[in-house]
């Protein structure tokens, strides 16, 4: 039987190291392919055509969540499988629309890899144990009756930017700064986002980036 066949993407070395050695010690799976950020991974991908990509969520020159429709499009045969430190049903919705099939915490055990990795080469989706319960949780939240269905993902780039900024404790001055926006249109970025989550104070919005793991 052909081994499977896997592109790693990782922009840190040792990391990257780490997992090839873990991935290269089963005798079913093969590394044909190494990147350091999501533009080489969607180059290598079209060129050694791997069975499943294996992408950090968080990597320069394109993040795992921008590289995996690229990489779908250039290999369509390639499954993605996003690893990540991020335990958030709002990251796994965006890692799904992107055309991931499976999402792994970096905490995970090594066998969780492992299994996700056979998962999704099969043609499986791999739901992380924790992350899947707060997905089923979340689903059933907005069922609700008068619950907000927009949620994070309705969220612009822009908006989720000020919500991180402001979950972290910065001024309205450090944040229109950092940003090089005024302090009228971060207010009314602001507005936009409490709207959208159905949240109406500052503190609800660094309740939800807490309770949704987009801060620590």
């Amino acid at each position: 039987m052909n081994p499977i066949r896997i592109l790693i993407a990782e922009d840190h070395r040792i990391v990257r190291d780490g997992l090839r050695m873990l991935l290269q010690s089963e005798p079913d799976f093969a590394v044909v392919g190494e990147a350091e950020n999501g533009r080489e991974a969607v180059v290598l991908a079209k060129e050694v055509q791997p069975d499943v990509a294996i992408l950090d969520i968080s990597m320069p020159d394109l993040s795992g969540l921008e590289a995996t429709p690229l990489i779908k499009t250039e290999s369509p045969q390639t499954q993605v499988l996003i690893l990540t430190m991020h335990e958030s049903d709002e990251y796994f919705f965006r890692a799904l629309q992107a055309g991931a099939s499976g999402y792994v915490l970096k905490k995970a055990a090594t066998q969780d890899l492992i299994a996700a990795t056979r998962a999704v080469a099969r043609g499986e989706a791999f739901l992380y144990p924790s992350v899947a319960k707060k997905l089923i949780a979340d689903y059933v939240r907005r069922l609700q009756p008068g619950t907000e269905g927009g949620g994070y993902t309705s969220l612009s780039d822009r908006e989720r930017e000020v919500l991180l900024l402001l979950a972290q404790g910065l001024s309205n001055q450090e944040i229109a700064d950092q940003l090089a926006i005024t302090q009228s249109t971060l207010q009314t970025h602001r507005v936009h986002i409490l709207e959208k989550l159905g949240l109406r104070t500052t503190a609800d919005l660094i309740k939800y980036a807490i309770q949704h793991g987009l801060v620590s």
